[in-house]
């Protein structure tokens, strides 16, 4: 055995190391560089208090080591954090989220009989409420209720968050009249729940919320009989409420689908699992499917009734709206009241690739206006309309040019059938006699809420087709095509929701069922996302609505429905009209 030595098993020259006493303080870094340092325990906010500069928008939340975390989230160690801003989705949905909580306690302190649901999101405009238990607000009501909400917001109280078990949230719901969570409820698959409170009242987010009042500055109530709309910051412009543009055709939209939510006796998604749970899906498939069936076949014979003067229909709506498929199914029933429809490609106008515009980030744009060749277009279109032959363009997406495409004419008693981003754009046809153009707005219209403070947003529906549809159809990770998506939502909001009153009819492609089909194809997708990226931090969030939803089984649905668009097994995919 050798002998004992003190002497290390090397010789190289260390770094001298010291016993050290446990720090008090601990640091935080941002994104920019800086690094402040503060008491261990302090609360995030205190940290985003401390680096904002004036003149930034509001801070509302963070993501700490690849997750999102509310600003009430203390600091136990060194960490690198991002600050959330309104100017991001996830802050727009918490800012949003804790007016929302803010109208509803106000509302209860000033009215205790009301109970207020929040509807449905009216584009650029706000949220629709309307209010269960009184009479609708009237102006004067709301000019009292939203003077509340100002002094609640002047008095900067927190908003606290708390874990309880099931038992105790369901005593607090009954005490407050909540029966729409008690029934929710009854699905929840996990022991506890997370509320929030606000001078004494509780409630259930399924999101995060600012840590006070005073966070929630900008807003108004406006009326909107026979409710009224919740009204908020844009991303865009985050420092004030943008201009109110009414919305009645869209509002008309939603509210039919509110009347076929209480045919089926499905009003939230308590009620939705309900008739999963009790095997009635079959008969709400079927009711849905033949809904849709009536109001495509509805549209088909009011182009029918007006044959003489309308040659040209135009469809356009967001991403995953469906469009295809209600083209497809117009087609047909314009065919059954003895209309040939004749597409046209709006994608083969677009202009060369080197004349194509470029977006903010140098990256060519082919969603504006001016990516298409609307004198070609137009002129086009003109020789069609007076009988003449024209050849038409093809644009080859690999070399980035036009070339030339089939010759053809538009016959007598056919119409000109053209999908495309801009339809509802007035620009893209000026030289077109309106009453030649009929314009259909297509898309998602989503009023299945979790119960009735939870909004499920279209656009998560639409996330979930595309997620959905992506993996099966082009081979796109979720972690890809959430990527993508916030560039497809700026898109719209700048080329389609700001025109979509202009449609002279609307399809809501949204089906009542859907997510509950959607939920056993997205969750997998949705997990396969790496952990600590920013495409995870969007997964969570909708991993977290998908557990409401009990799992329907996709062989249920028609072969010729709209969702197969997504999920696959269409007998319309190869349909050629």
């Amino acid at each position: 055995m050798p002998p004992a030595t003190d002497v290390p098993p090397y010789s190289r020259q260390l770094p001298p190391v010291h016993p050290g006493q446990p720090r008090e303080t601990v640091q935080v870094r941002f994104p920019d560089g800086r690094i402040l340092e503060g008491p261990r325990h302090a609360p995030l906010e205190a940290f985003i208090a401390a680096m904002r500069r004036p003149g930034d928008p509001p801070v509302v939340s963070a993501i700490v080591e690849g997750k999102l975390v509310e600003l009430a989230h203390p600091v136990e160690h060194e960490i690198d954090v991002e600050p959330i801003s309104i100017r991001h989705s996830d802050g727009t949905r918490i800012y949003q989220r804790s007016l929302c909580f803010l109208l509803i306690v106000a509302a209860h302190e000033l009215f205790p009989e009301a109970l207020i649901h929040i509807d449905y999101s009216l584009t650029l405009n706000g949220l629709y409420c309307r209010v269960e238990g009184r009479d609708t607000f009237s102006k004067e009501d709301l000019e009292q209720l939203e003077s509340h909400m100002r002094a609640l917001v002047q008095a900067d109280l927190p908003i606290v968050k708390k874990r309880i078990s099931l038992e105790e949230a369901r005593e607090i719901f009954e005490q407050q009249g909540y029966l729409d969570k008690i029934r929710l409820l009854v699905f929840r698959q996990k022991g506890y729940l997370k509320v929030y409170g606000l001078r004494g009242l509780y409630d259930y987010f399924y999101g995060h919320m600012v840590p006070s009042t005073g966070y929630l500055h900008l807003f108004a109530l406006q009326p909107y009989p026979p409710g009224f709309i919740l009204r908020f910051p844009r991303r865009s412009q985050p420092g004030r409420l943008p201009p109110f543009r009414d919305s009645p055709k869209l509002a008309a939209v939603f509210e039919e689908y509110g009347e076929w939510m209480d045919f089926l006796e499905v009003k939230d998604v308590a009620g939705l699992n309900r008739a999963i749970a009790e095997r009635r899906i079959r008969e709400v498939i079927l009711v849905a499917e033949a809904l849709h069936a009536q109001r495509v076949t509805e549209i088909a014979q009011e182009i029918a009734r007006q044959r003489e003067s309308i040659r040209l229909v135009l469809i356009a709506g967001p991403s995953s709206a469906g469009k295809t498929t209600f083209t497809k199914r117009l087609a047909v029933q314009l065919l059954a009241n003895g209309i040939r429809p004749l597409p046209i490609g709006l994608d083969d106008y677009f202009v060369p690739r080197a004349e194509t515009p470029r977006d903010e980030e140098g990256q060519f744009d082919y969603e504006i206006l001016e990516a298409i060749d609307l004198e070609l277009f137009n002129e086009q279109l003109l020789a069609l309309l007076e009988g003449r032959e024209i050849r038409l363009p093809h644009y080859n997406f690999i070399s980035g040019l036009r070339e030339e495409g089939p010759t053809l004419s538009l016959q007598q008693g056919q119409v000109l059938l053209i999908e495309g981003l801009h339809g509802l754009n007035p620009r893209l046809v000026p030289r077109i006699p309106p009453a030649s153009v009929y314009r259909v707005y297509v898309s998602a219209l989503t009023q299945l809420n979790l119960d009735w403070h939870n909004r499920v947003p279209t656009t998560d529906t639409r996330l979930l087709r595309r997620l959905v549809r992506d993996a099966r159809d082009r081979g796109y990770s979720a972690h890809e095509t959430i990527t993508r998506w916030e560039k497809v939502r700026r898109g719209e909001t700048r080329n389609i929701f700001i025109y979509q009153e202009n449609a002279d009819c609307m399809f809501n492609s949204a089906l009542v069922y859907e997510l509950a089909v959607l939920k056993p194809l997205a969750e997998p997708l949705l997990r396969q996302i790496e952990p600590g990226t920013l495409p995870w931090v969007e997964a969570r969030r909708l991993l977290a609505f998908l557990e409401w939803f009990l799992p329907c089984p996709p062989d249920l649905i028609p072969d010729n429905s709209l969702l197969r668009e997504f999920i696959g097994g269409s007998i319309l995919r190869d349909f050629r009209f």
